[in-house]
């Protein structure tokens, strides 16, 4: 039974891509075993909640399972789970369900300054083992260049993901007979009719992203979609991310599992979620730059696939704690 005895938060700006915000958490149980964890793009009160509230409820106290922790912080939860399956020596995949030992990924791409430089970009991609490419779209940057990338490719499979900035189904409607696999994040979230309304009138599947199982229900009442894009980040605990795949899966829909800004720790917590059997679409944790990662190996896809770490326990990778501690901005210890 794990008992905490020390808890250490760091804040991380990562320094390559666009710049973000990270912060990590070590746990020390009594034994002298560490857990991990890591939340990306955390909310303005995180640090002093963390400081204040969490670690008085976490020091000292035993717990069964990471479900019995309180709190909601998603690197606290993440922590645990590496911390409880490091104990009893499993990886993290298996420990939740996982069952899938690779994942196929895919590779997303930027709008480009001009349509000839995206197929160029699309061909280093092919040529380095992908065969699965999302590009990103938006309103005037959508039909040209998803028609140039298919004529250029016309066995590749392809997705789209729209951002959430679309508004009428015109151009979507369009897009749909260049083949596309899945229409991703089309309309506002908010706007489950429309996102429904679309996915009666084209053969591609529509993703949704839900950021709670309330959420996702509202699409699955409408059919409003066919696949769910999941993002473990986006929920509080990775119990409740494998609580929305399950919903998800036994709707009949597919899930690709997305995510993974941040030093490799989200990441490698997406990897393990994307191993369980609900997911059957390409991955996407081919993002950001692999400079940001503390972890080894690294996380990420070789050839277009990510192997999931079924040799270690845990999340299956070491932390570089120099490196962590030169990019640190801030801690604290408790």
């Amino acid at each position: 039974m794990p008992r905490v005895r020390e808890l250490e938060v760091f804040r991380l700006v990562l320094p390559h891509g666009r710049r973000s915000e990270s912060l990590l958490v070590k746990l020390t149980d009594d034994g002298g075993m560490t857990g991990w964890g890591e939340a990306t793009s955390p909310a303005p009160k995180t640090w002093s909640r963390l400081e204040e509230t969490l670690a008085a409820l976490l020091i000292g106290v035993d717990w069964e399972h990471p479900d019995a922790v309180p709190g909601d912080d998603q690197a606290v939860d993440m922590a645990c789970w590496d911390l409880w399956t490091r104990m009893r020596g499993v990886p993290l995949a298996e420990a939740i369900g996982g069952t899938r030992t690779s994942l196929i990924a895919t590779v997303r791409l930027t709008p480009d300054p001009s349509v000839e430089s995206l197929v160029s970009r699309v061909n280093q991609q092919v040529c380095a083992g992908y065969g699965h490419v999302t590009l990103d779209v938006r309103p005037g940057w959508d039909v040209e260049p998803v028609r140039a990338v298919r004529a250029a490719y016309p066995a590749l499979t392809l997705a789209v993901d729209c951002g959430n900035a679309y508004t009428d189904l015109g151009q979507l409607v369009a897009l749909d007979s260049y083949g596309l696999e899945v229409i991703e994040r089309p309309f506002p979230v908010a706007d489950t009719y429309s996102h429904a309304s679309l996915q009666d009138q084209v053969s591609a599947s529509v993703a949704v992203e839900a950021g709670s199982t309330a959420e996702l229900d509202d699409y699955l009442t409408l059919r409003a979609a066919r696949v769910l894009l999941l993002r473990p980040s986006a929920f509080p605990s990775l119990s409740e991310a494998r609580r929305a795949h399950d919903r998800a899966a036994a709707a009949g829909w597919d899930i690709q599992c997305a995510g993974g800004q941040g030093a490799g720790l989200a990441r490698a917590a997406t990897v393990a979620i994307a191993s369980l059997p609900g997911c059957t679409l390409p991955c996407d944790v081919t993002q950001p730059p692999r400079q940001n990662q503390i972890v080894t190996p690294i996380v990420g896809a070789n050839a277009g696939v990510v192997a999931v770490p079924l040799t270690q326990s845990g999340l299956g990778h070491d932390i570089d704690e120099t490196r962590l501690r030169r990019l640190a901005k801030e801690s604290f210890r408790v």
